[in-house]
């Protein structure tokens, strides 16, 4: 009798030392599993600093890169997402209009900037991009431009912003070439299916198959923003302390490294 009463005392003790988030109990939590939901554009950056936080001692990390519309879509159907990662500010608006993401969590530490890209063999080498410029002449007959659809897809509605601010978008829009994501554009051009595409530089930079012809004026299309925040019902230690890897100043260099403008806290 004595002896299970003590084997209950103990079995009560761990339980309050649980309880009340003793070291070891949640550095066992901080390992578990964090599922990331992420704009396709930061495929590459994000997995570098998933590579640096296991090197940490943080637990795994799994992603799913796609168009930010794909994915927030995935998420109100009940997704298991602990972090969504848009690139831009309309799909995180969507989800925050539905209550499923924290709120208290969104930041916008990153962002990047608009470009033209050719195959790296193509005898293109710079485009001026002003406003009422012919675009069909610049793509050719039975061509097309690549990019992200602008329906849905962030990248592709930057772009037709910056059309549409530059006059031409009567004329652009029969030309694209619409894709389900920044990435799916960029192979286009990378194998020559298509002569053009509109992507990110952060894109460009990443690709070997392409080169920059020509970057589009800042001011013809709306800031590009990646804002970040946690789903809600998600909000665990271990979530946590991945959402403050990726958020924190500790990830600028690399974002940085990546060709992403880093806007967040230093440090």
């Amino acid at each position: 009798m004595g002896l299970r009463l003590r084997c209950y005392a103990t079995s009560f003790a761990l339980l309050i030392l649980a309880a009340l988030g003793q070291p070891g109990v949640v550095g066992a939590a901080d390992t578990k599993t964090v599922t990331v939901f992420a704009a396709a554009s930061l495929t590459d950056a994000l997995q570098a600093i998933a590579a640096d936080y296991r090197k940490e001692g943080g637990g795994e990390v799994r992603f799913s890169f796609a168009a930010s519309s794909t994915l927030a879509r995935q998420v109100e159907a009940g997704a298991s997402a602990d972090i969504f990662i848009s690139a831009n500010p309309d799909w995180m608006d969507y989800l925050a209009g539905k209550n499923l993401i924290v709120t208290t969590t969104r930041v916008a530490p990153l962002g990047n900037a608009l470009v033209m890209i050719a195959p790296t063999d193509s005898p293109l080498t710079s485009v001026k991009i002003e406003k009422g410029f012919d675009i069909s002449a610049l793509v050719g007959p039975g061509n097309r431009i690549a990019t992200g659809d602008p329906a849905h897809v962030p990248v592709g509605i930057y772009a037709q912003k910056t059309f549409q601010s530059l006059g031409i978008w009567s004329g652009a829009e029969p030309l694209l070439a619409r894709t389900d994501s920044v990435r799916a554009a960029l192979a286009l051009v990378e194998r020559g299916e298509a002569p053009l595409g509109i992507v990110y530089a952060t894109d460009a930079q990443a690709s070997n198959g392409v080169k920059i012809v020509s970057v589009f004026p800042p001011d013809s299309y709306p800031p590009i923003t990646y804002p970040f925040a946690i789903v809600a019902g998600r909000d665990t230690p271990a979530v946590r302390r991945f959402f403050e890897k990726v958020t924190g100043g500790s990830a600028a260099q690399v974002y940085e490294r990546f060709g992403f403008v880093w806007r967040g806290p230093t440090g």
